[in-house]
């Protein structure tokens, strides 16, 4: 049985793919991302991590799928927060969920679901997707979403 590991938010879109996944006949995991922990200097109280994780552990739950939890938290500060910062004091306005993709879903989060033997990786994500043949390689891009009201490739 192929397993999948289903970057779990709590959110609809991961939940559907979770469960859609898991009715496909996929072995699911559910991982959650942990990236921040420090509430002292949150700006908004628009990222409740906490009731985020309950929410993703409930839907593993309710699909009987194992969970995990992912600390990123110090990683995210030394690889995002503080890079952001250094750049505006330099007087430049940088994009960190762009740099978020590349350092924590696609470094971090990914070598973790590899560790749990993963043979794919799934987010909800409404995006498209290309494979492409190149000197015998598999290719995989991520490419803008059909509706693009609706596009989360970005993200």
């Amino acid at each position: 049985m192929k397993r999948v590991v289903v970057g779990l938010s709590g959110g609809v879109d991961s939940s559907v793919a979770a469960y859609l996944l898991k009715e496909q006949g996929y072995d699911v995991i559910g991982l959650f991302m942990r990236n921040w922990l420090d509430d002292s200097v949150t700006i908004s109280e628009d990222c409740p991590w906490l009731e985020d994780s309950n929410d993703a552990m409930q839907v593993a739950q309710k699909l009987n799928i194992p969970f995990q939890i992912l600390d990123l938290s110090k990683e995210y500060k030394e690889r995002i927060v503080d890079y952001m910062f250094r750049e505006y004091a330099r007087g430049y306005t940088p994009n960190p969920d762009v740099l978020c993709n590349r350092e924590i879903k696609f470094d971090i989060f990914l070598k973790q679901a590899m560790k749990l033997r993963a043979d794919f990786v799934a987010t909800g994500h409404y995006c498209q997707k290309e494979s492409i043949e190149k000197d015998g390689k598999t290719y995989h891009r991520l490419l803008s979403g059909a509706d693009p009201n609706k596009d989360q490739s970005y993200f």
